[in-house]
């Protein structure tokens, strides 16, 4: 697998550890799993509308939300704060979430034709080192 799958399939250990070993308890997991990941990346602000909003499709009495609310989604979120506090800080780089060894390759700054040539000539670019080309 991928970083980012590695990194997910760790965020959900908890959730999967309590399934009873059937397909369909496996995928209630992931289907928790990728609930709470996607509420603790939404701003603050919008976290406590959106997780009220799924209880109807739930199904879950008022009692039963506020457990499942309490003991299941309110500390997976805990947890991707802190396996992930890149996203939590503002900050967008992706080596940030996943760790260093996950930084896009930066695109190399190319000449312009016009530009001055980097070689120092003080010739164009086209009609030095690019005109190779």
């Amino acid at each position: 697998m991928g970083i980012i799958a590695d990194s997910f399939v760790t965020y959900a250990q908890p959730l999967f550890d309590e399934t009873d070993g059937t397909k369909e308890s496996f995928n209630r997991a992931m289907t928790v799993a990728q609930m709470c990941w996607n509420f603790a990346i939404m701003p603050e602000d919008r976290r406590d509308a959106a997780i009220n909003d799924i209880k109807p499709a739930l199904k879950m009495s008022d009692a039963e939300f506020a457990e499942f609310r309490q003991h299941v989604i309110l500390p997976m979120i805990q947890r991707h704060c802190e396996m992930f506090p890149g996203l939590h800080t503002g900050s967008k780089h992706i080596s940030s979430m996943f760790g260093e060894g996950f930084a896009p390759e930066k695109k190399k700054q190319r000449t312009g034709r016009n530009a001055p040539c980097p070689c120092g000539s003080g010739r164009k670019y086209k009609r030095c080192c690019g005109a190779s080309r």
